[in-house]
């Protein structure tokens, strides 16, 4: 059985602690070199789409969450907060707040009667909204995660439908309601990942386990098995045959890092540490799997390990240090 991880963000910062278990199968490992890519563009690659091809977020959510999307174009529409600072705005993305499914379903119904006819905004799970598209609208390239931080210049693509939104959820009573607690409004509307569902694609893997959606929607498209993620290594080795090429897509890591949070990125970090590369390196000692591969596509780098490898006492554990990349 050969098992592939990926894990964005893994080399994008110095580790606060050690990781043992990480950088001995790095370090015995064998390194390969690839251009870097976010997640979503290595997932299309991996899938057989064209370079150019953009995901469609939208539609691939949907059959993510067990849903067919069929042969119309969706965008993400994702909640955000807007921050007004004394000389800018920025972007909230949701992976940085708590939005509950009732304050979702409420959010979109508002919208749903503002837009009528023009959007229809789906709460497809509470931090992750899609739309029907029924004419094309501008829409920004950038993910809602992309944007963390970032300053809104003017004059970007759907401005206009985007301050509709705002409009319609100024005042609304489910942000009045968060604002009492303390808590960031949802005011306004983040739209990006438009297209229709691709077909007929293909992968060299049996199943992929993720609770990213772009993962499971391709696997799904691909008629391989697709499964939410386990809570740990051992469980994943528990649901799968004997052999084959199984992907795990540990996506933990992106949210702290655009975000700044240095303690939500160390915590995540030793978690994957003590529940996924702890839990492999001792199946691959003992042969209960025959490869492990660690994938890094953010980084351009693929860390391949046989049993053989271990042996290989002069290749000895670092750090984990962040690793520049060239743009």
């Amino acid at each position: 059985m050969h098992c592939e991880l990926a894990v964005p963000g893994l080399l994008s910062a110095d580790a606060p602690a050690r990781c043992p278990a990480l950088e001995l199968l790095l370090a015995r490992g064998r390194e390969t070199e690839s251009d870097p890519a976010s997640l979503e563009r290595w997932l299309a690659a991996s899938f057989g789409l064209d370079d150019d091809a953009s995901l469609p977020m939208g539609a691939l959510t949907l059959l993510a969450a067990g849903r067919d999307p069929g042969a119309e174009r969706w965008v993400r529409a994702d909640p955000v907060h807007l921050r007004l600072l004394r000389d800018r705005m920025v972007l909230v993305p949701a992976a940085a707040f708590d939005l509950s499914s009732e304050e979702a379903i409420a959010l979109c119904a508002t919208l749903n009667r503002h837009f009528e006819g023009r959007l229809e905004i789906d709460p497809i799970e509470p931090r992750r909204w899609g739309a029907r598209l029924s004419s094309d609208v501008p829409l920004a390239a950038e993910s809602p995660l992309d944007m963390a931080g970032r300053a809104l210049a003017p004059g970007r693509p759907g401005d206009a439908l985007l301050n509709e939104a705002q409009m319609a959820l100024h005042e609304h009573p489910v942000n009045e309601a968060r604002e009492a607690r303390g808590e960031p409004a949802v005011n306004s509307l983040w739209l990006w990942g438009a297209g229709a569902a691709p077909r007929d694609l293909e992968a060299h893997w049996q199943s992929v386990s993720a609770d990213e959606p772009a993962s499971l929607g391709l696997a799904r498209i691909a008629g391989l098995r697709g499964r939410p993620l386990a809570a740990d290594a051992q469980t994943w080795l528990g649901r799968l045959p004997e052999d084959g090429r199984h992907l795990a897509v540990l996506d933990v890591l992106r949210a702290p890092l655009a975000l700044g949070d240095t303690e939500a990125f160390a915590g995540r970090l030793q978690a994957l540490e003590t529940k996924w590369f702890a839990p492999l390196l001792d199946a691959l000692r003992d042969g209960r799997i025959g490869m492990l591969t660690v994938r890094v596509p953010d980084a351009g780098a693929s860390f391949e390990t046989i049993r053989g490898d271990l042996r290989r006492f002069w290749k000895r554990a670092k750090p984990l240090k962040r690793r520049t990349i060239a743009q």
